[in-house]
């Protein structure tokens, strides 16, 4: 059961903001989002899809792991654990290499992740379930959003260079709470 300010907070969302034309996982995503945020720019700014969506969120149910850039994503995530990829010591590319099939990458602040994680992702080497891409940055980081895009695989990113380690776990536990 949410709490009163929280109820009374989408409420007010709702009425600036029109995602009732959105399908159920889109919507949760876009509205924790903007309420993340108290922006409602982010529901014009997010490109979410349905069905990436329900892929991330079916992965979730069955157990997938959750795999964070950094630990301000994974802390976030308050209902599972998270392995966060910046502790491991093996380093990114060896991480990313081995990296478990059907993942849910939440990726909210370092842009290289992204970049060798779509370089993992063309030679085959990795499947995951769902990217989760908002790291804010003026450097690299809408190439980077939109390479993930361009992959074909199930993704959350946006257009610009906003984001943010909150956002992706916002949309991670989106996911995890409907």
């Amino acid at each position: 059961m949410p709490h009163p300010i929280e109820s009374e907070s989408y409420e007010i969302l709702r009425r600036r903001v029109d995602t009732a034309g959105l399908g159920p996982l889109s919507r949760a995503v876009v509205e924790r989002l903007v309420h993340t945020t108290a922006d409602a720019t982010w529901a014009g700014d997010l490109l979410v899809d349905e069905q990436a969506l329900a892929a991330g969120r079916q992965a979730l149910a069955d157990g997938a792991p959750v795999i964070a850039d950094v630990r301000m994503v994974a802390v976030g995530i308050t209902s599972r654990p998270a392995t966060v990829i910046a502790e491991r010591t093996c380093g990114l590319e060896e991480f990313v290499r081995n990296a478990p099939v059907g993942a849910v990458w939440a990726i909210g602040q370092d842009v290289a992740i992204v970049t060798e994680l779509v370089a993992r992702c063309r030679a085959g080497e990795i499947q995951p379930a769902l990217v989760i891409a908002l790291p804010a940055g003026f450097v690299g980081a809408v190439e980077a959003k939109r390479a993930v895009r361009e992959l074909g695989i199930p993704a959350l990113t946006n257009r610009g260079e906003r984001g943010g380690a909150a956002l992706a776990t916002a949309a991670v536990n989106a996911l995890l709470y409907l």
